[in-house]
């Protein structure tokens, strides 16, 4: 489900994807590492996950789709001063389609079927907290690569910037707004999202479960912490991925809305495991050009997700 995370049985990586991920590492030492130096202070953290979901049916087609996601992410930031804060993040994600009774009729035959999806992304962020106001702004850049195993990924670069603005009540309760633009690969786009961090009662909390970015805005979830080890949460959010599908500059869409349940255990203040079920519907495969778009049946998933600080 970026539903949330995705679950078991990824490509391995090979040589030129290893290149990728370890040019975006050193992209990412290199604005981070004089800050660690400075303030002897690595607030780092890795994020690793997986999702899978049941085969549901493409279209008025025999076809049946069934996904399996691997995320992986590592971020950090580290205060310039006190009202400065620089943040940076690389990831990859590793996209599994196992198409099933491929049928003639998918997508109007116009595409061959595809079987994965490499993504490789990057991305700064850069905050803002004036000391004589309750502000708080946020600006972050993003850079991606995302493209099927039938294309090349010389033509599927997409870039943008998210923005946020929110305002910290004297409870401590944080309420805001965000806007979201984004050069997808063949689509230029401008998502506003809520941002929010409200603090119901002691145990209920209402906040943003992702990130705003190229796979939608960030969603709302409920969550009630029942002690220090255990908290849980229900919550629904917009999703997207958009990859190259062939070299001709065609791409696939996929977009849907996703409601999920959730149970968070910390097995310590540095690591965390989140258990998730979820529910995909009014699903959408689109296809750029020429333009086709084929439903996808409602579909349950199941996801894990390990959190560590470092």
């Amino acid at each position: 489900m970026n539903v949330t995370p995705s679950l078991f049985q990824a490509n391995q990586l090979n040589a030129g994807r290893l290149k990728k991920v370890a040019q975006l590492s050193v992209i990412a030492g290199l604005f981070l590492t004089p800050y660690a130096a400075a303030y002897d202070y690595s607030p780092f953290k890795f994020h690793v996950s997986r999702t899978s979901t049941d085969a549901a049916q493409v279209g008025d087609t025999n076809t049946e789709l069934q996904r399996d996601v691997w995320r992986l992410k590592l971020s950090g930031a580290m205060p310039l001063s006190k009202e400065w804060m620089l943040g940076a993040n690389i990831g990859y994600d590793n996209l599994d389609y196992g198409f099933k009774n491929i049928d003639s009729d998918l997508l109007n035959g116009q595409v061959a079927p595809w079987s994965s999806i490499n993504k490789y992304s990057a991305g700064l962020s850069l905050t803002y907290r004036p000391t004589d106001t309750n502000w708080m702004f946020l600006l972050a850049p993003k850079l991606q690569y995302a493209y099927a195993n039938t294309a090349s990924s010389s033509d599927a670069q997409s870039y943008g910037v998210v923005g946020s603005a929110m305002y910290r009540f004297e409870s401590g309760n944080m309420l805001g707004f965000g806007v979201a633009y984004l050069n997808d690969i063949s689509e230029v786009k401008t998502v506003p999202y809520l941002a929010i961090r409200w603090k119901i009662t002691d145990k209920l909390t209402l906040g943003n479960p992702f990130q705003a970015g190229f796979s939608g805005p960030a969603g709302l979830e409920l969550s009630y912490e029942m002690n220090d080890k255990w908290n849980f949460g229900v919550g629904s959010s917009r999703r997207s991925e958009r990859f190259l599908i062939t070299d001709q500059e065609q791409t696939i869409e996929m977009e849907e809305w996703v409601g999920f349940v959730r149970a968070g255990w910390s097995i310590s203040k540095k690591a965390t495991i989140n258990a998730y079920g979820g529910y995909f519907f009014n699903s959408e495969m689109e296809l750029s050009e020429p333009n086709v778009t084929d439903e996808i049946e409602n579909q349950s998933a199941i996801g894990l997700a390990f959190d560590i600080k470092f």
